[in-house]
């Protein structure tokens, strides 16, 4: 199967992990280090394997727009990075084992690359985040290799030219920390020419590193709260957001679960 820009639809095609199907979505029914088990097999394998991850949001956003949702679906791996698509699967009777949050994921990969001397290229943010984030990385992972950095503020014309700085500096992992649907964008238009075993988009995580946010505490994140903290930090920018994606959201798990529209 192909979506509209011709790419493979690859999701699901790797049958060493189970998967459950949440609202059109097959999510990775893995553990944390379930999934860095088969991140650092794949990388010793040299694949070309390319990271999804899911949360509310994002989930109504693929909704609405048959290009993200494509460029998400042309994943190779995707996973729960919502505590929200956990409590759906739960709902729906397809059951997660646990939330597979973008962020701890990446500090996941540093700390094995840290052991196993990864390359990495960090893609995203500003010129300023990028620095005090890859700082950061060189201090607190001293035995990852920075192969590259560059910042997410470039235009569709240049973007060639970033998809061949990140070829040449050969990283065994590429983090992505630009928006949706730019991030999946630049990945399902590039992949093929950067040839990095791992793509990860991550989000807003360089800024959490950067120190440019702050993450919740971790009883917040149990709770699965961690939104209503990130609301409580920027309540006028993100109210909106947050009030109609998360109703929109619990729409769409109820009309799957009692079966509206079919």
């Amino acid at each position: 199967m192909e979506n509209r820009k011709g790419k493979t639809l690859k999701t699901g095609q790797d049958k060493s992990y189970p998967t459950q199907i949440i609202l059109g979505i097959p999510i990775a029914a893995v553990t944390m280090g379930q999934a860095l088990d088969l991140i650092d097999r794949w990388i010793s394998k040299r694949e070309n394997i390319q990271i999804g991850v899911v949360n509310a949001a994002k989930v109504v956003n693929m909704s609405r727009d048959p290009g993200l949702k494509d460029d998400v679906l042309s994943s190779d791996v995707i996973f729960a990075d919502g505590a929200s698509v956990v409590w759906a699967g739960k709902i729906l009777g397809k059951p997660l084992p646990e939330r597979v949050a973008g962020i701890d994921l990446m500090t996941g990969m540093l700390a094995r690359g840290n052991a196993a001397g990864y390359r990495i290229y960090c893609l995203g943010a500003t010129d300023e985040v990028l620095a005090k984030t890859t700082d950061r990385i060189r201090k607190e992972y001293p035995g990852v290799v920075i192969a590259g950095s560059h910042n997410g503020y470039f235009s569709q014309a240049e973007e060639e030219s970033v998809a061949a700085d990140i070829a040449t500096s050969r990283p065994d992992i590429l983090f992505v920390a630009m928006t949706s649907p730019k991030k999946e964008n630049f990945l399902a238009r590039w992949s093929d020419i950067i040839k990095v075993p791992i793509c990860h988009g991550v989000g807003g995580s360089f800024d959490v590193m950067a120190g440019k946010v702050v993450r919740a505490p971790e009883s917040w994140q149990r709770l699965g709260l961690e939104w209503l903290y990130r609301l409580k930090q920027e309540p006028r920018r993100l109210w909106k957001r947050y009030l109609i994606t998360n109703t929109l959201f619990c729409r769409m798990v109820l009309a799957e679960k009692i079966g509206w529209g079919k």
